[in-house]
């Protein structure tokens, strides 16, 4: 190919503002710049970037329509062609305003401001030299301009007078009034957040919005609420929302059945609290905290907890009870299980994977790659320059990824920098990057060769194969999007499978079989999950064949624990063949479409008609999870409550937590099963990422490096990082691999065994 149409990647600067520059890369070919749409890598060799958007809005014209553009980014992009025009506009009519005012004096200025007519929308504000708010102005005057403030914020621009020229002035500049008005608000928000302590996630409330929305309802009528009040009737009505909400769950326990949850977490002083949740599909709910430092290593005395609580949320409706897997869980779980023979105890999926990321991460090879990516992070993460382009080079994307755990972060940011290999590549060869004094220091030429290291990346590759699917595994069992019991035997059979076709050879994979095994293997023993494996409609029928063995006496030991009358076990058996040769309403066209597209509950609660028995079986079988780990308990005030000696404040703490924990509860419901994005810096997820960004000392770099004010904020640009696909969907179909199913016994052994039983 000719030297002359080489086209070298140029990454794009912060300085370029337009959302555009998100979707496109750009390329430098001879003296010519380059545009190409990172989703159907067309090339654009003129035009400029309001062409790519003209592409990317499909707006016919001066570009081709791209037909691979996302619904939400194809709207984006003509809002912004559309702001365009509406600016235009605004700023031919606000020079012709201009030219018509003549300058007024002070005190003309100061009146009008105070005397403006709210009935035709035109308010005349004076402005001082600096953009600082008026406080007098915005503040005072009963409350009008503080009313128009807050309905301005509610309506969006609205018509604004301010001045750019000596004290005070008069314009029509809609937009730096609203700026102005915006940035008061927003100031004032975050000096109150930093004043009582609240972390900026806070602004991420599903509740933030709505408190300003009924502020801006209220206008100059609003009176805050005094101290008493939230101590008071406030906090009174909130409990009784709450517990409202809660009789509504208690409700639909008795239909789909529900998971006793028990979430233990110890305080910095020694403490180790008990918190008691109770799941079913509708949501998840808090009960109660309890002090357990006394009698977490008695079994007895766990014992006597735990059968009080179920006892309180009602045996008939509780099909399981989660804990942990330390030995004083399982000894006082066991004969819980005696006590209450419809029940299992079951230890958390989610600890039990996390355990085994921890394993994966210590073997050899493994951790000497993780080590050599942290040393890349921690040097980018530590020097504002350096993150700053790196960010540009990636499109606004952090090459570190917080996961649910701190282990599985090892694995989600070693993915996140595969994913963003080239970026990265394209960087470090960039004239910038050779121009910065970083690139010559000791980190950044490790950085250099590190990137440039083809060895470096294949392990990652590998390493992320071999760990993505145990990572689907623990997002699934998580998250509230859907009950993770018909899925977890799948998951995990997909996990060992991926594992034997990357590795091939018996001696390689089993070293990671054999910790898998080792920490699953009383999940393997439960037959809850064998059920759900058997109930999942869309994985049933993928199996050709008869079902392992293992998997049937699970599902009949369900049969036999969850159902007592045996009149009952009797009718399920025989509605269980006609499940098997998908007769009845199974066999309808619709059913076998839904197998892929409803929730395994809602899909025998649509067609198991004709199986009654079953049908209530399997829905309270596949609505359960199979996680004790709750919602962050961060600002929750824990602790204090079983601190605090006055009868009274501690009644009065206790709904308090109550109220906060369920709140949180109650936002995870239809949530998006991503993680809320979060810059990986930030105090908030230090706890997750801390190995990954932490530096070696906290003294400041020369020239401003480690100055977070120079930072450019993250905006990361998805499509670089792959489609998000449905972790469920993922598992496929087809389950053939008896070795899996029989944990690791050799293949040939059960082909024996198998040809004894068939002669």
């Amino acid at each position: 190919m000719a030297s002359g149409l080489v086209m070298e990647p140029v990454p794009i600067t912060s300085q370029k503002h337009d959302p555009a520059w998100k979707h496109c890369q750009m390329f430098k070919n001879g003296e010519r710049v380059q545009l190409k749409c990172i989703y159907c890598s067309k090339l654009f060799k003129g035009g400029g970037i309001h062409r790519i958007k003209e592409h990317l809005a499909g707006q016919k014209g001066n570009a081709s329509t791209c037909l691979l553009v996302p619904p939400d980014v194809r709207a984006l992009m003509q809002q912004s062609l559309d702001g365009v025009v509406v600016k235009k506009r605004n700023r031919q009519k606000l020079d012709e305003e201009i030219t018509n005012i003549t300058p007024s004096p002070h005190g003309e200025v100061d009146s009008l401001a105070l005397h403006s007519d709210v009935s035709n929308g035109i308010q005349l504000i004076g402005a001082p030299v600096t953009l600082e708010p008026n406080l007098e102005l915005l503040v005072n005057q009963e409350g009008m301009t503080s009313e128009r403030s807050l309905d301005r914020r509610k309506r969006g621009r609205g018509k604004h007078s301010f001045s750019g020229h000596g004290a005070f002035g008069v314009t029509n500049s809609a937009a730096l009034g609203s700026r102005k008005v915006n940035n008061y608000v927003h100031e004032a928000i975050g000096r109150f957040l930093y004043d009582i302590g609240a972390p900026p996630d806070a602004a991420n409330s599903a509740y933030f919005q709505p408190m300003i929305d009924a502020i801006a309802s209220g206008g100059s009528v609003v009176e805050p609420p005094t101290y008493h009040d939230l101590r008071s009737w406030i906090l009174k009505n909130s409990v009784d929302e709450v517990r409202n909400n809660t009789d509504k769950y208690r409700a639909m326990w008795g239909r789909t059945g529900c998971s006793v949850l028990v979430d233990q977490w110890n305080t910095e002083s020694g403490k180790v609290l008990l918190s008691f949740l109770v799941y079913c599909p509708e949501g998840t709910v808090f009960l109660e905290s309890v002090d357990a430092s006394d009698i977490i290593n008695s079994s007895d005395a766990l014992y006597g907890l735990l059968r009080r609580v179920v006892e309180d949320v009602g045996v008939k409706d509780v099909l399981q009870l989660i804990t942990s897997n330390e030995e004083q869980y399982m000894v006082a779980g066991r004969r819980l299980t005696d006590t209450f023979p419809t029940l299992y105890w079951n230890p958390c999926a989610a600890r039990c994977l996390d355990l085994i990321l921890e394993d994966f991460g210590s073997i050899e090879w493994i951790n000497a790659v993780i080590k050599q990516a942290r040393s890349l992070t921690k040097f980018v993460y530590n020097h504002s320059v350096v993150l700053n382009m790196v960010r540009r080079s990636t499109f606004g994307n952090d090459i570190v990824e917080p996961g649910v755990t701190r282990y599985a972060t090892n694995f989600t940011t070693l993915k996140r920098l595969v994913d963003l290999k080239h970026c990265l590549q394209v960087m470090v060869t960039s004239q910038e990057w050779m121009d910065s004094p970083y690139s010559k220091e000791p980190e950044g030429l490790e950085m250099l060769d590190l990137i440039s290291n083809q060895s470096f990346w294949s392990s990652c590759v590998l390493i992320v194969r071999l760990t993505n699917p145990l990572l689907r595994v623990l997002r699934m069992v998580g998250s509230e999007k859907r009950p993770a019991m018909g899925y977890i035997y799948a998951g995990m059979y997909r996990a060992k499978e991926t594992i034997k076709k990357e590795l091939v050879k018996r001696e390689e994979y089993m070293v990671y079989w054999n910790i898998i095994d080792q920490r699953w293997e009383q999940q393997w023993h439960f037959p809850l999950h064998a059920a759900g494996f058997y109930l999942n409609p869309k994985i049933f029928y993928s199996i050709e064949g008869d079902m392992h063995n293992d998997i049937l006496s699970g599902m009949f030991d369900c049969i036999e624990r969850l159902v007592p009358d045996t009149k009952i076990q009797d009718k399920i058996i025989k509605e269980i063949n006609l499940y098997k040769s998908a007769a009845g309403d199974f066999r309808r066209k619709m059913a076998i479409r839904a197998r892929d597209t409803l929730l395994p509950a809602e899909w025998w609660s649509t067609y198991g008609g004709g199986c009654p028995n079953l049908a209530r079986l399997a829905i309270r079988i596949l609505s359960q999870t199979c996680c004790s780990i709750g919602c962050r308990q961060n600002q929750i005030p824990f602790e204090k409550v079983h601190n605090i000696r006055n009868s009274l404040e501690r009644q009065r703490l206790s709904d308090l937590v109550f109220v906060q924990y369920n709140l949180r509860l109650r936002q995870m419901v239809g949530k998006n099963t991503e993680q809320d994005f979060m810059d990986p810096i930030s105090f908030d997820s230090i706890s997750i990422i801390e190995d990954w960004v932490s530096g070696k000392d906290l003294c400041l770099e020369d020239q401003g490096s480690s100055d977070w004010m120079t930072l450019d904020s993250p905006s990361a640009s998805t499509m670089l990082l792959g489609p998000s696909n449905d972790d469920a969907e993922e598992l496929g179909s087809g389950f053939y691999d008896y070795e899996i199913f029989g944990r690791g016994k050799d293949s040939e052994e059960e082909n024996v065994e198998d040809n004894v039983e068939n002669h």
